[in-house]
Parts: C-alpha cells; sequence; structure tokens
C-alpha cells in the first residue's frame, strides 16, 4: 500500500528541496522584495519549487504514532506571498495526529489511503462532527477549528493537508492549554488541584501519539512508552509551587461513577520544557 503512496506523491511534488538547509536569510530577503517578479528571481535554482515530502532530512512532528511533514514558509520558500501551504501525514497503525489548531489557515485534508476517522469542533455553540475517510475522500477543517486525525486501521496510512496560508501554524490543544498557570488549569477542570495538573501535564505524548485503545487491541499493539518532550515551556508566570518542583510528586486521579476522588502518590522528574513550534 505504501508503495503505491510513494509513487503517487512523488508524481505529484518531484524531487527534493532539502529542507535541512537553514531558509532565515532568504525568507527575509523574499519577504522584503518588491515585486513577485524579484521574489521568483530570487530562487535561481528549478529544485527550489520543488519540495520532497519523502526526504528523510525535512522537518518533521514525530511521535510514537507517526510524523507531519509541513511544507511552509519556513521550509519551503516558494511559498511566501502565494498564500498557500501543504502538510502530509504519514500514520502508523492506530496513530493519531492529537487535538490541534491552526490559527491562521483553514485545512483541507485529501485521504491517500487507509481509513482515516477526523473529528472537528468549529467554536462554542458549534456541534462536533466526525468523518471517516476511505481513499479519495476529502473534509475541511475551518481556520481556529480543534480537529483530530486517527488511522483507524492495522497498516499505516497517509492523508495530504492543504492550507490557505504560507504560515497557518499550529496549536496542540492538550500540550499547551497544560501549559497554562497550573491554579488556573486546576479552576478551570473544576478545581481538582494543582498536584493533579502536574501529574497530567507530565503524562501528554508527543505528537503523533498512539491512538485509542480499541484500535490498539484490535490490531494487536501495546501502549509503549511514548516521549512527551513538547510541553509548554515553564516560566515564572506558568511555574508549579517549589513544593511540587522539590519533591518531585505528583497525583493522579480515579474519578469513581459517585463523582468522587481518590488520589495515589506517585513520583515524576520535573520537567522545565524546550519549548518552541512543531
Amino acid at each position: 500500500m505504501l508503495s503505491f503512496t510513494t509513487v503517487l506523491l512523488a508524481s505529484l511534488v518531484g524531487s527534493a528541496f532539502s529542507a535541512a538547509v537553514d531558509p532565515t536569510e532568504l525568507v527575509a530577503e523574499l519577504r522584503d522584495a518588491p515585486t513577485a517578479v524579484d521574489r521568483v528571481n530570487l530562487l535561481p535554482k528549478d529544485s527550489q519549487f520543488v519540495f520532497d515530502f519523502f526526504d528523510p532530512a525535512a522537518k518533521a512532528t514525530v511521535g510514537k504514532g507517526g510524523k507531519i511533514v509541513t511544507a511552509n514558509a519556513a521550509t519551503f520558500p516558494a511559498v511566501i506571498d502565494n498564500g498557500a501551504a501543504m502538510a502530509v501525514g504519514f500514520l502508523e497503525p492506530c496513530g493519531m495526529n492529537t487535538p490541534h489548531t491552526h490559527p491562521r489557515a483553514t485545512e483541507i485534508q485529501y485521504n491517500v489511503n487507509g481509513t482515516i476517522r477526523t473529528g472537528m469542533i468549529t467554536e462554542n455553540g458549534g456541534r462536533f462532527i466526525m468523518t471517516d475517510l476511505q481513499p479519495g475522500g476529502m473534509t475541511i477543517f475551518p481556520q481556529g477549528s480543534i480537529h483530530f486525525q486517527i488511522n483507524e486501521g492495522c497498516e499505516p496510512a497517509l492523508f495530504v493537508a492543504a492550507f490557505n496560508s504560507e504560515d497557518p501554524g499550529v496549536l496542540q490543544v492538550a500540550q499547551r492549554f497544560l501549559g497554562l498557570s497550573p491554579d488556573v488549569v486546576a479552576a478551570t477542570l473544576g478545581d481538582i488541584g494543582v498536584e493533579e495538573v502536574y501529574g497530567l501535564d507530565a503524562m501528554i505524548p508527543d505528537n503523533v501519539a498512539l491512538g485509542t485503545d480499541e484500535c490498539l487491541k484490535r490490531c494487536g499493539i501495546s501502549r509503549s512508552e511514548q516521549p512527551t518532550t513538547q510541553r509548554q515551556t515553564r516560566v515564572s508566570g506558568n511555574a508549579f509551587p517549589s513544593d511540587i518542583k522539590t519533591t518531585g510528586k505528583y497525583y493522579t486521579t480515579d474519578v469513581k461513577a459517585t463523582g468522587t476522588h481518590s488520589t495515589t502518590a506517585s513520583t515524576s522528574t520535573y520537567y522545565k520544557g524546550t519549548g518552541g513550534s512543531y
């Protein structure tokens, strides 16, 4: 199946533009160019108008469940001032592109192979929308909507996403929400306690993550340990209380049918975070 998708995308994108090259200086020149002709002439090589999503050197968001490779203003300068970008999602069996938003773009997603389940909420008051995309299926995620994609199959799947911005941006919902001030997060979740927020923060896997228990069980995949490096940077405004940092303790919560809580002490290493975008 993947050999077919490789051929398909290769025919779409051709040979590589090396995403390993730092384009910062070139991007600045392209943005300052007075005309479109000047921008074209700042890209003298034909290869600079081609991006290879299968290039192993291409910058990607990587987790246990797969990776997302994006051609945007930073990785593919030819899109600058053209109002467009593209991403390709490589989802392993049961891999999930976890809930996120694009603050500056609407996304159109085309499914290449396998069955990909998507879910979306557009804004307060909007209903939840879910699709099961078969090969050749397409859906849309309006700008700012919270959405996710899950490979529901036991074989790798691939999707192509187009954006109407050269810099669509991405904001992972769980990582960023739990990166707010711990007392604010605790109050928002019903005052569960800052200690419990610390426990949740330490458990968030990197995107792309392993998906639902149902899929993992059906495909015979164990939910093994996942990296957790994409958490929000901690500064003074969103730092955990010093006693939590000192003891390295956090608490996990078991919510019973009655709505009562029982807590069990566990240990963890305080995470300072690396921050940045991905």
